[in-house]
């Protein structure tokens, strides 16, 4: 599909970077404590359960956003700390199901 955009509108490579890597959502900026605000906000008053987050560049952005925000919202007690078990079963509690082959 971007292939053929890309023909139809005669896109260069950037453009067509630009377009697939776009996003126009709600973007967070600032410093570590002013995003985990807005996203302390949004937990507590807009009733969002999470976020999916996105990064303008990696790994740079990823490394900031861990480093910086991440242990702020611990602080908060709004983002875990450690984990219930190894897989994504035990982090949601739930049993893992008999193997039907044996």
């Amino acid at each position: 599909m971007l292939v053929t955009q890309a023909r139809q509108h005669n896109l260069t490579i950037r453009q067509l970077a630009a377009k697939a890597g776009s996003y126009a959502g709600l973007a967070f900026v600032g410093t570590p404590d002013s995003i985990a605000n807005e996203m302390e906000q949004w937990l507590e008053e807009r009733g969002s359960d999470g976020f999916v987050v996105m990064f303008p560049y990696l790994p740079a952005g990823l490394d900031d956003f861990v480093d910086l925000v991440v242990p702020e919202l611990q602080r908060r007690g709004i983002f875990r700390k450690d984990y219930e078990g190894t897989t994504l079963r035990d982090h949601f509690g739930l049993p893992r199901p008999g193997n039907r082959f044996f």
